[in-house]
């Protein structure tokens, strides 16, 4: 992936600061086949806790039961989710992408391009990184086409769909 691009007036280095070193805002997206993105923020890393949420969240969306397609982050298979998963058997079906395998993820191009998008972005504060990250995935959002082309891209694809 090429670097992002910034500017600043002839002759004068362009400076960029950060609000913090961590990193404030993380994202759980689901995709689905046929174009639909559901995203979730939270401003700590990811774990297990908020994977949970993330999929309360999909599931209440969506309505039907998921297939969760997951790679091997720590939090998708720690003890709590697993247990999580194992006592709602009837609403989610788990299986793992294989390891280190990222042109495998539609999920991977879906926060590539959000990276891209925000590549020059110097939000003044954390409550501006999120809703930064959330306008972004909004706008990803009105775009299934572009979503439907990521499991293509990934050469996925599933009976009856587009």
């Amino acid at each position: 992936m090429r670097p992002g691009t910034t500017w600043a007036r002839r002759g004068l280095t362009p400076v960029r600061r950060r609000v913090s070193k961590q990193r404030e805002v993380s994202s759980i997206v689901a995709v689905t086949p046929d174009g639909r993105l559901y995203a979730r923020h939270f401003r700590t890393s990811i774990s297990s806790c908020c994977v949970i949420q993330a999929l309360r969240y999909v599931r209440r969306k969506i309505g039907t039961p998921l297939l969760v397609i997951w790679d091997r982050l720590n939090a998708h298979r720690s003890r709590a989710t697993t247990d999580f998963i194992a006592s709602h058997a009837h609403d989610y079906a788990v299986t793992y992408l294989p390891a280190y395998a990222p042109e495998l993820n539609p999920e991977e191009p879906c926060n590539a391009l959000i990276k891209r998008a925000m590549a020059n972005a110097l939000p003044g504060s954390v409550d501006d990184l999120h809703r930064l990250a959330r306008r972004e995935f909004g706008r990803l959002k009105r775009h299934p086409e572009m979503i439907v082309r990521f499991f293509r891209h990934a050469g996925l694809s599933v009976a009856g769909l587009p």
